[in-house]
């Protein structure tokens, strides 16, 4: 349960943009990804939703938000009718066209098996042969496709999303489930999948909130990351995460 500390951080915030009236705008996009993006009560919920207000409100800039498939959400940013997205994990493609903000929160991809299944994830040779379901297009599918190699061979089957896979793994029709851990975690608890386990870390990487080099004033996008910056060693970002059980990635 958030404490009463991160609703007042919150409500501070939002009395800071209601307080002076401004001609800048953000526009973000973003998909239904719980626990860091959702939709609660009509509106774009969790955690990087609340910093991402906060940090607007800082920056006395107006901010809004749409809740959208991923290709969807990607795509309006690419072509300028957004402005930043999130949650946005690094990888080469999108390197040549986002500039991202400080790393905000660190996580894993990893494995999801049965509980009978004897995988402990330890090296890519340990899932030769094996079936896997995975949510793609995305960074994740694009991250499990990179262990495809001629000595480490196996099948991808690519889902439209996260809760397709890991239907599948319930009823045994792929061998395991590459997902977002904390995704995943909550993912079996929502659905009451009770016969699936975690069976271990495959890459750890930051999440960012990811902007259009094109299309968004790189003065926005300097003014966002030096508030955000500003905010986290007041310990503003941190009191917002432990709300949800989270903590920042530690900048320099």
């Amino acid at each position: 349960m958030k404490s009463l500390k991160f609703f007042m951080v919150i409500l501070c915030a939002c009395l800071m943009a209601a307080s002076t009236a401004t001609s800048a705008e953000l526009k973000f996009t973003t998909q239904d990804l719980v626990p860091f993006n959702y939709e609660a009560d009509g509106k774009v919920a969790g955690p990087f939703a609340d910093i991402i207000r906060v940090v607007c409100a800082d920056m006395n800039v107006k901010c809004t938000f749409r809740l959208l498939s991923w290709g969807r959400a990607q795509a309006l940013v690419k072509n300028g009718e957004a402005d930043g997205m999130f949650v946005c994990g690094k990888n080469k493609a999108r390197e040549s066209w986002v500039t991202f903000s400080p790393p905000i929160l660190n996580t894993e991809y990893g494995f999801f098996v049965q509980t009978e299944s004897k995988l402990a994830y330890k090296q890519p040779s340990d899932i030769i042969g094996l079936k896997i379901a995975a949510y793609g297009p995305s960074n994740v599918s694009t991250s499990l496709e990179k262990l495809l190699s001629k000595d480490v061979k196996f099948t991808i089957d690519m889902r439209p999303d996260d809760t397709a896979g890991f239907k599948k793994l319930a009823i045994g029709r792929v061998d395991a489930v590459y997902s977002n851990r904390d995704v995943g975690l909550l993912m079996a608890k929502n659905l009451k999948i009770t016969n699936i386990r975690y069976a271990g870390a495959q890459k750890s990487l930051n999440y960012y909130v990811g902007f259009s080099k094109l299309h968004t004033d790189k003065k926005l996008i300097d003014a966002f990351a030096a508030s955000y910056k500003k905010l986290l060693k007041k310990g503003m970002v941190t009191e917002i995460l432990k709300g949800y059980s989270m903590v920042p990635v530690a900048l320099d």
